[in-house]
């Protein structure tokens, strides 16, 4: 039921503009004098302002990582990308002026174990490194913009949702008009041994002389397994995907999530069998099948908090507008037109 996770559809809307141009950390530059290098005030509210240079690092960021893509800002729509920034470091500023003691250690706990999840799934130290070193920031900047950006959809969730009230009816209601919702396909529960065929730094393909000796490693611990070796124990010392090593090597899926060569062997297996040795662009996997799930309509009291969750949220995404609005206006923010003149002073 993915349509209904909470994480999926909670200001959604949001998510696509406040958050779309995050800008990027910066190395402190040295102090410059000011009547040689003016850096002035863009926007203004209580308890903070925005300069442009905040303005111009945001878009250089926002820049690089369109032309990263391949892409490129065309010149007629610069001038709006740069309102969308500013209106982003705006939102930010406020929100995270709301946020608790707690919110923010909640956010860094959130945040560290994200990171940590990173780097164990990475294929190897070396790659996870290379990785931050591509972003060009340090892992200390990826964590504190990975922060702030946390910290303020902690913030913004519960200031939307707070107060929200959904009948049972509704709930009850939404359950019925939606059926199709509610259909959860077919779906297996594996466990699998991977032997990498690539190099854990670059990622690209081992050349045909290691890759033949991984082939042989295949075959030899799929024979073991086949004489009645404890699977989990060869999946912990043998396998090579980071993903799921730790786990025990299990993966839980429907159709047409796993690459086609794994997805085909996996549903084409019975409970406890082992399959041949599938390659993939991976590598060379082994896998068992643990159990399989046969399609069905969830029941009702499987979903009730769910779709009480979707309800909340679809509500506060359709409130957002006006909320944004509302702290903005409390705010006394201002926009600052540097191409406008400055007013004679009072006399």
């Amino acid at each position: 039921m993915n349509l209904l996770s909470r994480q999926t559809v909670l200001l959604a809307g949001l998510a696509l503009t406040l958050w779309q141009w995050q800008p990027a950390a910066h190395a402190a530059a040295p102090d410059k004098p000011a009547d040689i290098f003016p850096d002035p005030v863009i926007a203004t509210g209580k308890g903070f302002e925005i300069k442009t240079s905040q303005l111009n690092d945001a878009f250089l960021s926002y820049n690089a990582s369109v032309a990263a893509s391949g892409g490129s800002i065309p010149e007629d729509q610069r001038d709006v990308v740069k309102s969308n920034l500013l209106q982003h470091l705006i939102i930010t500023k406020i929100l995270t002026q709301k946020a608790t003691a707690e919110d923010k250690a909640a956010t860094m706990k959130l945040v560290d174990e994200n990171i940590d999840e990173a780097r164990k799934t990475a294929p190897s130290p070396e790659a996870f490194d290379a990785e931050i070193k591509s972003s060009g920031m340090t892992l200390e900047q990826v964590r504190a913009r990975a922060g702030e950006e946390q910290l303020c959809k902690r913030v913004l969730q519960r200031e939307t949702t707070n107060g929200i009230v959904i009948s049972d009816a509704s709930v009850k209601k939404f359950y019925d008009d939606n059926p199709d919702k509610f259909e959860m396909p077919e779906e297996v529960r594996v466990s699998h041994i991977l032997i990498s065929t690539l190099d854990p730094l670059t990622q690209h393909p081992l050349p045909s002389d290691q890759k033949k000796a991984k082939e042989q490693l295949a075959k030899d611990l799929k024979a073991r397994a086949e004489k009645g070796e404890d699977f989990a124990k060869l999946v912990k010392q043998y396998s090579e995907d980071p993903g799921s090593k730790d786990k025990g090597g299990e993966y839980k899926f429907p159709r047409n999530q796993m690459v086609p060569e794994f997805e085909a062997a996996a549903f084409g297996l019975k409970t406890n069998q082992i399959s041949e040795i599938v390659e993939t662009q991976y590598g060379y996997h082994i896998i068992k099948l643990l159990e399989k799930f046969p399609a069905k309509h969830e029941p009702f009291a499987e979903v009730e908090a769910k779709i009480k969750d979707y309800l909340v949220a679809k509500k506060a995404e359709d409130a957002l507008p006006a909320y944004l609005d509302k702290i903005k206006a409390e705010a006394g923010v201002k926009l600052i037109d540097q191409n406008k003149p400055a007013s004679s002073a009072a006399k």
